[in-house]
């Protein structure tokens, strides 16, 4: 149990910086904020969580089918992780201040109604057609999480993961939509990006070193 706890909370650290990087979510949501009002954003935010449970779900299952199959393959895959965390490592490093600010929408938008599935699908479909998620799931899990942790509990931890966006999406919708909180984000995001940048490289460097199990 107490390694499970372990895994756990070194996957919340990493993903913690995932979570509060400026990105196409958070624009989503801020916008649906501000276009369609509180629940409609809370709506998305749900769906962008699902489809990141979607995306650890697969993950996780191809883990398994690579090493049952292949440990030269998995060692393959591991690689190309290590290449992907290193990537967006150095390309976090190198981003400037992130503007989160929301276009301007003219009144017809503002007037238009949205349903609750429509909102729903706008942030499953936003993040479930990104293929980006699957390399950065790859990697964490593949570093941190032991091989011979049972699927069901890495299921877990992927329930902990998407709640845990959903909820910092809802705060998004709640909180982050003012001016003022806009711009207070936006003068941090260069320093997130930073820290963002140095962890993904350093997790990078550790799953180079690690032999195959």
């Amino acid at each position: 149990m107490h390694q499970y706890v372990v895994e756990l909370a070194s996957l919340m650290a990493i993903f913690a910086f995932a979570i509060v990087s400026p990105g196409a979510d958070l624009a989503m949501v801020m916008r649906q904020s501000l276009v369609h009002g509180r629940r409609q954003a809370i709506i998305t935010s749900v769906g962008i969580g699902s489809a990141l449970m979607f995306h650890v779900s697969y993950t996780i299952l191809g883990i398994g089918l690579i090493i049952s199959q292949s440990i030269y393959l998995f060692n393959i895959v591991k690689w190309c992780g290590v290449a992907y965390l290193i990537y967006i490592g150095i390309k976090s490093l190198r981003a400037g201040k992130t503007d989160i600010s929301v276009q301007a929408v003219s009144a017809a938008d503002e007037e238009r109604k949205q349903s609750g599935l429509k909102a729903y699908m706008l942030g499953f479909a936003a993040n479930a057609l990104n293929p980006k998620p699957v390399f950065f799931f790859l990697s964490i899990f593949s570093t941190v999480v032991s091989v011979h942790t049972p699927m069901l509990v890495k299921f877990g931890y992927g329930l902990v993961m998407a709640s845990c966006l959903i909820a910092w999406f809802i705060g998004v919708s709640i909180f982050m939509t003012t001016p003022r909180m806009r711009a207070a984000f936006s003068k941090a995001s260069q320093w997130i990006d930073r820290a963002s940048g140095l962890v993904f490289i350093a997790l990078g460097l550790k799953l180079a070193t690690e032999k195959a199990t």
